[in-house]
């Protein structure tokens, strides 16, 4: 994270003295814990700061000479070579002591840089122009070393605050002769050229990055020594040999499978020696694997894909035994499960058919009664909804065959041909298509519509 991402442009800590509250745009920043504990003896007090340049690129430390306190933050001119340079203070107090002691360096040392003051305004001015000029410098400085065929890698420029001298930083697998490179920058750049060789770890750490973990590169956060890591590591703690995965970004063994080993061998410990063969009845079984956190040593036997865990006790046992010349008839693995619970699958019913159509109906129904309009029959009728269905055993003292009494109509009658003749008063009768459902009926009333018979039609 750089300050070019915060909201405002610039860097919203304290004073916006140029450092985040929360510190992230420093790489190898440092919380001090320390520094609101009250301070007895002023004469005792640490003497020397960490200050940090190129945003936490690279830290040193400086000898303290004047009387001033100087707090997390501040821009403060130290020396530099032929002149001076401009850092950020990283850390104060009995932090600075813990860290010198970690690094075996002396902080009465007399060969310590001093600060020199505060920095001003020109200073910082100064700085930042000399800054300005390091993109540039690194990207001719790597045509020229292309230009000379040096099998070698710039990866970062560093310009002192006053603009004199400038620090190259390049990765080589062997030795380069650059005095020629040296002249060209020298001659070009007009400033004393320092040539820093380091490891393929440290490119890493200066050009960061984000883990496969998801978070930012150890070595570019808090990660300063860097330790040798093999793939004996990675055997202790039961990983597979994949060169892929056990690869960072600098394409060498990631730092972290040294975070852990120290808490695999001392468990380890309790597990037997000697024991990758043991003999049985049924051939040499091998020991493939060892599980620390059940206390299991698995082995395969051969001709068999099978893997048998066993207890740490039935390992010992079956030593003894082959000691004794004795294989053994079976190895009596153990049941291992899982400790999570089994998930139940979910169960489907089949719910075709049971889908109740009766909401569309209606509104088909009623669809069909707007589209009819007014010239139809049974038009006066009130539309009062749907009907209820009931059975004509249902119907009232007057549902007789003459069906004089009201009558609950409970949709359209199925009445889609020329009526049967009944009686003699009921001739033939013009059908002019389904009734529309406009709600109950009288039937004393006369029949509308275009009903041409011999008599007036009976219901």
């Amino acid at each position: 994270m750089g300050c070019g991402s915060c909201g405002t442009g610039k860097p919203g800590g304290c004073k916006s003295n140029g450092g985040c509250s929360s510190g992230a745009c420093n790489r190898l920043n440092v919380h001090d814990w320390l520094c609101d504990l009250p301070i007895d003896d002023v004469e005792s007090q640490c003497k020397v700061i960490e200050v940090s340049f190129k945003q936490g690129s690279r830290k040193d430390f400086f000898k303290n000479t004047t009387l001033q306190q100087f707090e997390k933050g501040d821009y403060v001119t130290v020396e530099g070579v032929n002149g001076f340079d401009l850092g950020e203070v990283s850390l104060t107090g009995e932090l600075v002591r813990l860290q010198l002691k970690k690094r075996g360096m002396d902080e009465f040392n007399p060969e310590m840089k001093k600060v020199l003051r505060p920095s001003a305004d020109r200073e910082i001015e100064t700085y930042k122009i000399s800054k300005s000029r390091e993109a540039d410098i690194l990207a001719r400085s790597r045509t020229h070393a292309s230009n000379l065929k040096l099998a070698m890698k710039l990866s970062e420029v560093e310009v002192q605050a006053d603009g004199k001298k400038a620090t190259f930083f390049y990765t080589a697998d062997d030795r380069i002769d650059f005095r020629e490179l040296i002249r060209i920058f020298a001659g070009e750049f007009k400033v004393k050229v320092e040539m820093r060789q380091i490891g393929i770890r440290q490119e890493a750490a200066k050009l960061g990055g984000i883990g496969s973990c998801g978070r930012e590169l150890c070595c570019s956060t808090w990660l300063h020594d860097f330790k040798s890591v093999n793939t004996t590591a990675a055997r202790y703690q039961n990983l597979s040999i994949n060169q892929t995965k056990l690869s960072g970004q600098c394409g060498r063994l990631k730092c972290c499978l040294n975070f852990e080993l120290d808490t695999y061998l001392d468990a380890l410990q309790g597990f037997p020696d000697y024991a990758d063969t043991l003999q049985t009845a049924m051939g040499p079984a091998f020991l493939i694997k060892k599980d620390i956190f059940k206390n299991l040593m698995w082995y395969t036997l051969p001709n068999n894909t099978k893997h048998y865990p066993l207890t740490i006790d039935r390992v010992v046992e079956i030593k003894k035994l082959n000691q004794q010349g004795v294989p053994v008839e079976e190895l009596q693995a153990v049941e291992v499960t899982s400790g999570k619970p089994k998930e139940v699958e979910p169960s489907f019913v089949d719910v075709v058919g049971q889908i109740s159509l009766r909401s569309l109906e209606k509104n088909d129904r009623r669809r069909r009664d707007q589209q009819r309009g007014p010239g139809n029959f049974n038009n006066d009728r009130n539309n009062n909804g749907p009907r209820n269905n009931f059975n004509r055993d249902q119907r009232g003292p007057n549902s007789g065959p003459n069906n004089n009494g009201p009558r609950n109509n409970n949709g359209p009658r199925p009445n889609n041909g020329p009526r049967p003749n009944n009686g003699p008063n009921n001739g033939p009768r013009n059908n002019n298509g389904p009734r529309a459902n406009n709600g109950p009926s009288q039937d004393n009333r006369p029949p509308q519509g275009d009903n041409s018979g011999s008599g007036p039609a009976q219901s």
